[in-house]
């Protein structure tokens, strides 16, 4: 999986530690959703496992394969 170096650097944040590969990858191959900013990067839901139902949200560079972001979007709406 390509990633860049900013998601190396944000991915240390307590928050983000728990993130899988295996997450990360279900939401680049099998999304739930996706969106295109105006930027040209891609968003892309995917359902977490386990009873708290979240969700992630990956962002992607325009090439729809190197994660730039991630996070658990407490906001999505399925």
């Amino acid at each position: 999986m390509k990633t860049t170096e900013y998601f190396a650097l944000v991915r240390q944040r307590p928050d983000r530690v728990a993130i899988q590969d295996d997450w990360l990858l279900a939401a680049v191959r099998h999304p739930i959703r996706e969106e295109i900013q105006a930027d040209g990067r891609i968003r892309r839901w995917t359902r977490v496992p386990g009873p708290a139902g979240r969700y992630l949200r990956v962002i992607l560079l325009p090439d729809g394969v190197t994660v730039h972001n991630a996070f658990f979007d407490r906001r999505f709406m399925p």
